[in-house]
């Protein structure tokens, strides 16, 4: 089934409850039950990319593991960003996608480290010949219901990683992108209706939003459109790594469909909003939150 068959979304992935797991941070997805899909075997391209070339981050596992695959098989070739602690999920993206024929480059590192970023982005233009999008996914969250026991080091670790990141890979990544480029960065439906318990992380996609904003504003008369994609709960190994087996085993009962999203639901917004045919769509945020407002 591809994602172009009609279906219920209601009952089209499993809800809860799961069985009760976590990991420690940064988790990897072939430990999670059930495992989450990133649309390897559903998602069906159209051609849509071919000859771009881009960024993604996060792309090991979860979100940007399915936009990874979807910009793939759309034809662009790709620069792989991971933390080196998830380099066997990074190596199975990387081997579908040249599997596929098309360039697949891991570049493991930690976009809260300024030099990384600005090595990424140089080490992509240099081995793809030039940069056609940034797509940024990859973040940090994790769960705190007491804001006397959050610690220093915990929230600097989050905004880094979240929000400073964002600024160093555009910044290295601009310069190299030309009239028709993207840039897509990723929020969340905490930045709007956070929980108690992820102060730190609501308030970094909070401010993605405003960043996405203002840099959209920034870079169109550049002609280069920036915009967002921004999640309710979706399956991926961020819970069972930020929160208790309790929490995982309930998680996305909340939304409207009674059950988390899976990667593969939000890739076509990431490949939309890099391709051509949203090219008078700049400053958007599209939430993909299973029937939750986004206010």
């Amino acid at each position: 089934m591809s994602q172009y068959d009609k279906k219920n979304p209601i009952t089209l992935y499993p809800a809860p409850p799961f069985p009760k797991q976590e990991q420690s941070l940064p988790g990897a997805a072939w430990k999670m039950d059930p495992k989450p899909d990133h649309g390897e075997e559903s998602y069906v391209g159209l051609g849509r990319l071919k000859g771009f070339r881009g960024v993604v981050t996060g792309a090991d596992s979860g979100i940007g593991r399915a936009a990874a695959i979807a910009l793939s098989r759309e034809g662009a070739d790709l620069v792989l960003s991971y933390l080196p602690d998830e380099q066997t999920d990074a190596e199975e993206v990387r081997d579908l996608l040249v599997s596929e024929g098309r360039k697949a480059i891991l570049v493991p590192g930690d976009i809260s480290d300024e030099q990384y970023c600005a090595d990424l982005i140089e080490t992509a233009v240099r081995e793809l010949g030039g940069l056609d999008t940034l797509v940024m996914v990859a973040g940090r969250m994790e769960s705190n219901d007491d804001i006397l026991t959050l610690t220093t080091d915990a929230i600097d670790s989050t905004i880094k990683t979240n929000v400073y990141s964002l600024f160093w890979l555009c910044q290295a990544a601009i310069p190299h992108l030309e009239p028709g480029s993207s840039i897509v960065t990723t929020g969340s439906i905490q930045g709007a209706q956070p929980s108690p318990d992820k102060i730190d992380y609501a308030l970094t996609k909070g401010a993605i939003g405003v960043f996405t904003a203002a840099l959209a504003q920034q870079l169109a008369p550049k002609g280069i459109r920036v915009n967002s994609v921004s999640p309710g709960p979706v399956w991926t190994p961020l819970q069972p790594g930020s929160d208790d087996a309790e929490t995982v085993s309930t998680f996305g009962e909340q939304a409207p469909f009674k059950r988390p999203g899976q990667p593969a639901e939000l890739a076509a917004a990431y490949v939309h909003l890099v391709s051509p045919e949203s090219s008078y769509t700049s400053g958007a945020t599209i939430t993909i939150a299973g029937g939750t407002p986004a206010f």
